[in-house]
């Protein structure tokens, strides 16, 4: 499920542990290969309750049909990314015998999980994502679940700051109340109250799947400890990306004297 990646302080045994992270950081960095249909439903019950008794509240969502999605709704935004029901706010629980249930009645279902009850989560380009990760690790920054998205998105879980005892200090913000709109938005992105992501192990369209780095057995740190290297590596990741834009299009149209 995990990696088993600790928390280091710097002490012998800590040193230990780390030296132990260093040599197998390579290995967690290369994408694993991904499992195949029968490999995945009998990991998938397992994994869904684990994320329930971590206290990440789940609900049904799409699956892949073909190249589209189960949804059925002629060009679905978000296929195999989306919750059933629209009472998926209300319908996600953490209760073991209806997450049995549900994993019954739909053996092919994705899950997703409300964000801004329990959790929120920080989603960020997969290779800033990846960078932040080994920053995080080294420097002993807590961490705590991780989820690789497809090959696109990192998915950082945290604890949530959406739900404040004042009420009337929260409110949405555009991304929280739709979640489809990711591509426009290419750095950070914040789910919390309104918003959900998909949790592992979900299928994509593609053939591609969402998958823990590091599993929900990980506590759940503030989002504050993490914020400003997940956004200095998006920072990095978008100039990079503008700089590899602006070499393509240099070529594409030079500049007579």
């Amino acid at each position: 499920m995990g990696d088993g990646i600790g928390r280091y302080r710097g002490t012998g045994r800590d040193t230990e542990s780390r030296t132990s992270w260093e040599s197998r950081l390579p290995q967690w960095l290369r994408r694993r290969p991904r499992e195949d249909a029968g490999e995945a439903s009998g990991h998938r019950l397992p994994l869904l309750l684990a994320t329930a008794a971590a206290g990440l509240p789940i609900a049904p969502a799409a699956y892949p049909s073909g190249y589209s999605c189960s949804c059925e709704r002629i060009g679905c935004p978000t296929p195999a990314r989306h919750p059933v029901s629209f009472a998926w706010q209300t319908q996600s629980t953490t209760d073991r015998d209806t997450i049995e249930r549900w994993a019954s009645d739909e053996p092919e279902a994705n899950f997703i999980t409300a964000t801004g009850m329990v959790h929120d989560v920080l989603d960020v380009p997969l290779e800033a994502g990846r960078a932040a990760l080994e920053r995080l690790l080294a420097e002993g920054i807590d961490v705590g679940p991780v989820a690789e998205s497809g090959e696109e998105r990192m998915l950082f879980f945290t604890a949530t700051r959406g739900t404040p005892e004042d009420e009337d200090e929260w409110w949405p913000c555009e991304l929280d109340c739709h979640p489809e709109t990711m591509d426009e938005h290419p750095g950070l992105r914040w789910h919390s109250r309104g918003s959900y992501v998909l949790v592992p192990p979900a299928r994509l369209p593609d053939g591609l799947t969402v998958d823990w780095a590091r599993g929900p057995e990980h506590p759940l740190p503030d989002p504050l400890t993490l914020l400003e290297v997940l956004a200095d590596a998006c920072a990095t990741y978008v100039d990079q990306a503008d700089e590899h834009d602006h070499d393509r299009h240099s070529v594409a149209w030079p500049q007579h004297r």
